[in-house]
């Protein structure tokens, strides 16, 4: 890959495409098309050395205009947050469209190689129902029996990705994140992921002075969490490797929600009582990242502590909240 190729990424205005642009700007990439639904005052990260366009990825005729002349694309156009994705199954269903027309622009426009960014949301729920869960090798998606909705979109859309590899010659390469979290990313709203959402409401909980929390479900339900600048690094590692099947990209380090809080309240340096929403969606019992795979073809895996990436989330967040940093430019 050269550097002065163009680069796409779909869903620059989003928390993971956002770093990913940075980390290309870094790395020296002086070709950049960052892409997003949502106007560009609205995106977490822009940058004004790079092309940046406003489309609905949705539309075909706008996939042929984001990938015309690229070399590679990043479809990062569609992530979750548990609050949005057990209300919105239908909209995230829809999502579909933005991969299959990607697809279909970039193999029009010759593209080299494609990267989707699918979820751990593809694996069948039953292998998640412990909290002290057998973290998720690659092959336990299937038979499929994925999330509601969103899983299914994600199984579906990578199952494309694989037929327009074989019967067209487009090399597509597949990351499945597990949530991913890290600053300059959304923290309300229901499209955050725990991490954010904590930090959030620790930091509402301090400001106020009412020292209580919400959490939903029980807290038991376990989880790994991806600090943001592993996740890049991987994205980055899967598009440019050599294997092309989907791959877990993902911390190991388990924890349940009440850890995850335990965490946070020790970085605000408070303790907060604790409300159970047991009516609130909580997503599945127990879900972690087995490594033995991308450790195997990369001789790499996440490796930042759960505590060294809360602690600059939680600063960050906390900037926004009072005031007292200015927001991503």
């Amino acid at each position: 890959m050269t550097e002065n190729r163009l680069i796409v990424v779909a869903g620059a205005g989003g928390f993971i495409g956002g770093h990913l642009v940075r980390s290309l700007r870094e790395s020296g990439f002086s070709r950049i098309r960052a892409v997003d639904k949502k106007p560009i005052t609205e995106w977490f990260l822009a940058f004004d050395d790079v092309e940046s366009m406003v489309l609905d990825l949705q539309e075909l005729p706008a996939c042929r205009e984001a990938a015309a002349g690229a070399d590679v694309v990043y479809n990062l156009a569609d992530m979750g947050g548990m609050g949005f994705i057990e209300l919105n199954k239908a909209l995230c269903m829809l999502s579909v469209l933005i991969n299959t027309h990607l697809l279909m622009a970039s193999r029009e426009a010759g593209v080299r190689r494609f990267f989707y960014a699918s979820s751990a949301c593809v694996y069948a729920a039953d292998k998640q129902t412990d909290p002290n869960v057998t973290a998720l090798r690659e092959a336990d998606a299937y038979p499929a029996m994925p999330e509601d909705g969103y899983g299914w979109e994600k199984l579906f859309s990578e199952r494309m990705c694989r037929h327009f590899r074989e019967d067209f010659g487009l090399e597509t390469r597949i990351a499945r994140y597990h949530n991913v979290y890290g600053p300059n990313g959304t923290y309300e709203g229901g499209r955050e992921k725990a991490p954010a959402a904590i930090c959030r409401k620790v930091i509402d909980a301090k400001m106020s002075g009412r020292h209580e929390i919400e959490i939903w479900g029980d807290g038991h339900q376990t989880r790994s969490f991806q600090y943001i600048d592993d996740c890049v690094t991987g994205t980055r590692m899967i598009t440019d490797g050599d294997f092309a099947e989907p791959m877990n990209l993902g911390s190991s380090e388990l924890v349940s929600i009440n850890q995850l809080v335990d965490i946070v309240e020790e970085i605000a340096g408070v303790k907060l009582e604790r409300r159970y929403n047991l009516a609130a969606p909580k997503g599945v019992n127990g879900r972690n990242s087995d490594n033995t795979l991308i450790q195997e073809v990369f001789r790499w895996e996440p490796s930042t502590r759960l505590r060294d990436g809360l602690a600059k989330t939680y600063a960050w967040i906390e900037g926004q909240m009072t005031g007292e940093v200015p927001p991503p430019a």
